[in-house]
């Protein structure tokens, strides 16, 4: 595991994903590991050692700072190509420092994360006039989750923290995916029910990208799990399922289920 402090030039970059005009990322790797990460292909880093190193950018919440004199307002995602609360933001505290920054000009935000950590920052997230919070989660089963996600908190855990900072009044939503292809379509609807019951206001899907490496990255990980091996062999068919009945089931429970991409 290499884990290093660096600095980092720029803090803001542009986001093409709908919805939001800028990225910050506090870190650069991410100890979550999931399996199905599409951020090595992105970043162009070796599969085999994304996981294995984070890079700390320390000066991060001062050049942040800087920018936002001048930055246009716009939604910031926090974040895009690594986990803002991942476990090493326990000790250094880049993502809480950065919100601090973006307290003072109010900027809207909204955070994506896998992390019971988060809990830590409701203090300050909740004093924000326009920000959300959206759990990813791909299944209610934590042993499958341990199979592609072994780093990440709980589900849960990410179930309890989701309610507790709708309780308080924060936005907040589901981003459900990947969704794991065990899942039938007649599970589906008590899994809404029960993200729903934890207080997401909206429910965004995804399906496996299998950009190159993922899909036997994923098969290595699902050895041991006949079922799921099975179900992953046809996910895309499966997904087109499971989108059409959430779509049904959005209609019928008046929930905002839309397309990731």
């Amino acid at each position: 595991m290499q884990i290093k402090e660096v600095n980092c030039i720029t803090a803001l970059s542009k986001s093409n994903l709908p919805g939001l005009d800028y990225s910050l990322n506090p870190y650069r790797g991410c100890l979550h590991n999931c399996a199905y990460c599409y951020v090595p292909n992105v970043l162009r880093i070796k599969r085999d050692a994304w996981g294995r190193f984070v890079d700390i950018k320390k000066n991060i919440p001062k050049v942040l700072s800087n920018e936002l004199r001048n930055k246009k307002r716009g939604v910031i995602a926090i974040s895009t190509v690594t986990d803002p609360y991942q476990p090493l933001e326990k000790k250094y505290k880049i993502t809480r420092y950065c919100l601090e920054q973006l307290l003072i000009y109010d900027f809207p935000i909204c955070l994506q994360t896998k992390s019971k950590l988060i809990e830590r920052d409701l203090d300050i997230i909740s004093k924000f006039s326009n920000a959300e919070i959206m759990f990813s989660i791909g299944t209610l089963n934590d042993n499958e989750r341990k199979l592609l996600e072994p780093y990440a908190s709980t589900i849960k855990e990410r179930l309890d923290t989701l309610k507790i900072s709708s309780e308080i009044g924060i936005k907040t939503s589901i981003f459900f995916g990947p969704i794991y292809p065990t899942i039938s379509s007649e599970n589906l609807p008590k899994i809404i029910d029960t993200f729903k019951e934890n207080g997401a206001k909206e429910i965004m899907i995804d399906k496996f990208n299998l950009k190159p490496g993922i899909k036997e990255n994923i098969e290595k990980k699902i050895v041991s799990n006949k079922l799921f091996q099975e179900k992953f062999a046809n996910s895309n068919s499966m997904y087109i399922l499971q989108k059409e009945k959430l779509y049904e089931i959005g209609k019928k429970t008046n929930i905002k289920i839309v397309d990731a991409f």
